[in-house]
């Protein structure tokens, strides 16, 4: 593995080697065994805002050993209209890796090209994969396993989240249910390309009848906030409430990759009472990214 770009782009066996590395490195925070980033500078650019990204990342970088350098896109020609292409073999001649956290999918591929160094994509318009691989380690440590599992995700399945499942289950061969609004569904050509279990219907219950695990993301993403309240007028009832619990498995965890807005697409009462869960999802994705960086040193 040269970059992580996308689910998408990995196999199984890569999926697998990062949630096992990720265990390890859960397991000895604190008490490393190398810092394969030594001497290194990974920069950090970003388009969009963040808070668990950057942060994971950053803290990820240090504890392995390298230094990180935080870019916006208004402290670096980027975001004046430099072309990806040149700004990225530019760094590729100073800096060690790259974490790029922006809107179109293309410029994470061509900076990874031309850059010549380990990229990684912090999250596109098209996938969050640092976001689903610490999913999926949550997963496993709430149920021991990743084999047979079958996730409901409620709300907007066209996300970059949402696709990023879609990949996921692909690769893994794990079911996935989508509970959607018609207008939000991923493209016909996306679920083709894929051809893994994955469902569509429009009725949260229907999709949470019998799952493993519940999982929703926020009505409004980031860069559709003109969109807000026609959105939310969409998504009224693709909520996951008590309702959308009770036709899950017994004790099926809730995950929500943050922010959550409570009483939109999660009420307040399910929220907290999977606290735990979520925000163990939240601190595992500190230890999958420094897994990846790992694993693209190696």
């Amino acid at each position: 593995m040269k970059h992580l770009c996308s689910i998408e782009s990995l196999s199984a066996a890569e999926i697998l080697e990062i949630l096992a590395l990720s265990r390890k490195v859960k397991a000895c925070r604190g008490s490393e065994p190398s810092k394969p980033l030594a001497g290194e500078c990974w920069g950090l650019l970003f388009s969009k805002s963040s808070t668990r990204t950057r942060v994971s990342f950053e803290v990820g970088i240090r504890e392995l050993g390298g230094d990180a350098l935080f870019l916006s896109a208004s402290e670096i020609q980027l975001g004046r209209g430099e072309p990806i292409e040149d700004t990225a073999r530019v760094l590729g001649r100073m800096i060690h890796g790259a974490v790029i956290r922006t809107f179109k999918q293309s410029d994470i591929e061509i900076f990874a090209r031309l850059s010549g160094i380990p990229t990684i994509n912090a999250l596109t318009d098209e996938e969050h994969p640092c976001q689903i691989l610490a999913d999926l380690l949550t997963i496993e440590e709430l149920r021991g396993s990743l084999d047979g599992v079958k996730v409901a995700f409620v709300g907007d399945a066209d996300c970059n989240v949402g696709r990023s499942w879609i990949w996921a289950a692909a690769r893994l061969g794990f079911e996935l249910r989508l509970a959607c609004p018609d207008l939000y569904r991923p493209p016909a050509g996306l679920l083709a390309r894929a051809n893994g279990q994955v469902s569509i219907t429009g009725d949260p219950e229907e999709a949470a009848c019998g799952a493993d695990v519940l999982y929703t993301d926020v009505w409004v993403s980031m860069g559709k906030e003109e969109e807000a309240d026609y959105r939310a007028a969409q998504f009224a009832r693709y909520q996951i409430n008590e309702r959308t619990v009770a036709a899950a498995l017994p004790n099926a965890p809730v995950l929500h990759c943050l922010p959550a807005y409570r009483g939109k697409e999660i009420t307040e009462d399910v929220f907290e009472k999977n606290a735990g869960a979520i925000f163990r999802q939240a601190e595992n994705r500190l230890h999958v990214q420094k897994a990846v960086m790992m694993l693209l040193k190696s």
